[in-house]
């Protein structure tokens, strides 16, 4: 795993390239948010980030690398109040090249919830200009989190 952080007074910036398999996800998350970029954000908007970032790449790994093996490029830019986030893969397109709905289905029985299903829901709620397109065989994933502290 190669991780990068690039502090400076006006830019920060943080990269990993991880091997797309669940323990290499927790690893990435854990070296990404050991980076000054992630340690100087407010604890909610870490939680936050930490959130997106697991459920986006869990779904890599779980279906756009189903078949075959490949690694995960994630790279984090601090741009004034967002934090821009980039997901590159080389796995399977998304189903007709489009992101996920990610509705929640109203259930009358709160007890027999599925154990998943929420993740897109949770991206799509919590991060702004989601983004996917395929670019040279590669699948980009991008989108952009508040890193304000959130008003209570």
């Amino acid at each position: 795993m190669a991780c990068m952080a690039y502090p400076s007074a006006a830019h920060l910036c943080a990269q990993v390239v991880i091997p797309a398999d669940p323990l290499a996800v927790r690893e990435g998350l854990k070296a990404l948010f050991d980076t000054i970029l992630l340690r100087s954000l407010p604890e909610d908007r870490r939680g936050t980030a930490e959130i997106v970032l697991a459920e986006a790449l869990n779904n890599i790994v779980e279906h756009a690398y189903a078949r075959h093996s490949g690694d995960i490029e994630i790279t984090l830019d601090l741009r004034g109040p967002d934090l821009v986030c980039r997901i590159l893969d080389s796995g399977l397109p998304m189903p007709k090249e489009t992101l996920p709905e990610g509705r929640l289905i109203a259930r009358a029985d709160v007890s027999n919830l599925p154990e998943g299903g929420f993740g897109w829901f949770l991206i799509r709620a919590l991060s702004r200009d989601l983004d996917y397109r395929r670019v040279g065989g590669r699948n980009l994933l991008s989108f952009r989190l508040n890193t304000q502290q959130a008003m209570v």
